[in-house]
């Protein structure tokens, strides 16, 4: 055996005719672990994540995927709100963040044509079919036509919206909230909501929100779908597609959520072509509006499943996600709560809270504000993918082509300093009061600044029934209930392109008359 003539030493024992090599290591591996150890102490001094040589940034992607926003917001603080992440030199899925206001406005309305969804968006969210959130150019200017026009322009809307809502709390939620003592309140506002955009758009209650706490794979499967297609934003094409073919990972429960999206969506439409069209309610209108529009290439009722899927999607987990949140918020702040409840004990005039309309919610300023402040924390969308179909620059000096894959951070926005000011992370509905000639009145945001509701042309048609059945779910819980969070219980955000709660929100509701008479 040779022995070391040295107590301790780096070489490598080698033979002989292998000399250079040896040399080389003695040479190569200190200085290796050198610049290892100088990018090291480089990220660990600017806080930006590291591009490694053929790699990118893709092993730091995947060490903060389980906290993809908060890992954005981060990067996006330290480089003045764009940053160019940087994936594997084979995959070409390089993605410039921004939440700077000025690229917002420019991408999502100053120039707005040249930033569609694009085919890359489609085959991304290829679940959505030919639906809304999918459609660029002439299929999307006829989806905001016929669906403004059929849907919200229906001069029985704000009816049955209202009755549709109020009827939800009477026979749903309020006898859940009795039963339940300790629940999941994010679990049952996605039951409400699910329940309230059926009855209105395809006039059936699945009734999900029921007392026994029924399982519906439709309803489930929104969270499942959601999850996958944010992983598919940070994957090669070429894996998740490997994936989707084979069945197995996100892939799987994608696949089994697209089965029960079909499913129920034909069933109900099915079920309704056996029954008289006048009792169709919305859905008729919608069906009218749409028929002899959409060409001979295709299937009518694939894509009248686009469209309510898509819809489906937009009333049930926006809404749903911005009233958890809320209430995380106003838990953790029962001072704001007391306030709410008196604005609507101030209202009434002492009547009960069921006789507010649509009209007396919009009076309700500190309601408001809180539920805006939700948004901004918490935006349900946190970000919007977008792909130029030719080379432009950004007002912040970036250099985009159509390859160019962007994520504007909605999350992020509502996190910086420089935007809303150093008590940016405090919830404050105060931040949305205005001082005019009249008393206190509701500020406005523009929406390149607050884009919860997005912004531009693509602004939210649903934006003010979202708002409508928030302030009345949000005023029934209040008035009948104290939310209080059950301790030890983790809240936050999960991976998903819908900013849910990763573990639910876990809440104790105690009755206010039991808090009166001092229970």
């Amino acid at each position: 055996m040779q022995l070391l003539s040295k107590p301790y030493t780096t070489s490598l024992i080698l033979p002989k005719h292998m000399a250079p090599l040896r040399y080389y290591t003695d040479i190569l591996l200190p200085f290796i672990l050198l610049l290892i150890s100088g990018v090291v102490f480089l990220r660990r001094r600017n806080g930006l994540p590291i591009n490694w040589p053929f790699l990118g940034m893709t092993p730091e992607i995947l060490l903060n995927i389980h906290h993809i926003h908060n890992f954005a917001t981060d990067f996006l603080k330290l480089s003045n709100g764009t940053f160019l992440l940087k994936g594997p030199k084979f995959a070409n899925i390089d993605m410039l963040f921004t939440s700077d206001p000025a690229n917002i406005h420019y991408i999502l309305s100053k120039n707005f044509q040249n930033y569609p969804k694009g085919p890359d968006f489609r085959r991304i969210f290829d679940i959505l079919g030919n639906g809304i959130f999918n459609s660029d150019h002439e299929l999307w200017e006829l989806h905001r036509k016929t669906t403004t026009m059929s849907l919200f322009k229906h001069p029985n809307f704000h009816t049955i919206l209202e009755t549709t809502i109020k009827n939800k709390i009477n026979k749903g939620l309020l006898p859940v909230l009795d039963h339940y003592h300790v629940t999941d309140l994010q679990e049952i506002f996605q039951r409400f909501t699910f329940d309230a955009i059926c009855v209105l758009l395809l006039d059936y209650d699945p009734e999900s929100l029921s007392v026994d706490l029924p399982f519906v794979p439709c309803e489930k499967a929104f969270t499942d779908a959601e999850e996958a297609l944010l992983l598919r934003h940070f994957l090669p094409e070429k894996v998740w597609k490997l994936q989707k073919r084979f069945g197995f990972g996100k892939e799987k429960k994608l696949s089994e959520a697209w089965k029960a999206f079909d499913e129920f969506i034909y069933m109900c439409l099915s079920q309704k072509e056996k029954e008289d069209e006048e009792s169709a309610g919305l859905l008729t209108s919608l069906k009218s509006g749409f028929s002899g529009q959409i060409g001979t290439s295709c299937d009518s009722k694939q894509f009248l499943r686009d469209v309510i899927l898509n819809l489906m999607l937009a009333g049930r987990d926006t809404t749903s996600t911005t009233l958890s949140w809320f209430f995380y918020l106003l838990a953790q702040n029962p001072s704001v709560e007391n306030k709410i409840r008196k604005e609507i004990q101030n209202k009434t005039g002492g009547r009960n809270w069921k006789t507010l309309t649509i009209k007396d919610f919009e009076g309700l300023i500190y309601l408001h504000g809180g539920l805006c402040e939700a948004l901004r924390l918490y935006p349900p969308v946190a970000l919007e993918h977008k792909a130029p179909t030719k080379a432009d620059v950004l007002p912040t000096g970036h250099v985009v082509d159509k390859e160019t894959r962007i994520i504007l951070s909605f999350y992020s926005m509502g996190r910086m300093e420089g935007l809303w000011g150093d008590d940016c992370m405090e919830f404050k509905p105060e931040r949305w009061f205005s001082k005019g000639v009249n008393g206190i009145g509701i500020k406005h945001e523009p929406s390149y600044k607050f884009p919860a509701f997005h912004a531009g042309p693509r602004t939210c048609l649903g934006k003010e029934m979202g708002m409508v059945q928030m302030k009345m779910v949000a005023a029934a819980i209040v008035c009948n209930y104290r939310v209080e969070l059950v301790e030890g219980h983790m809240v936050c955000p999960s991976d998903s392109i819908i900013l849910q709660m990763k573990y639910g929100l876990k809440v104790r509701v105690v009755p206010i008359t039991t808090i009166n008479q001092g229970g």
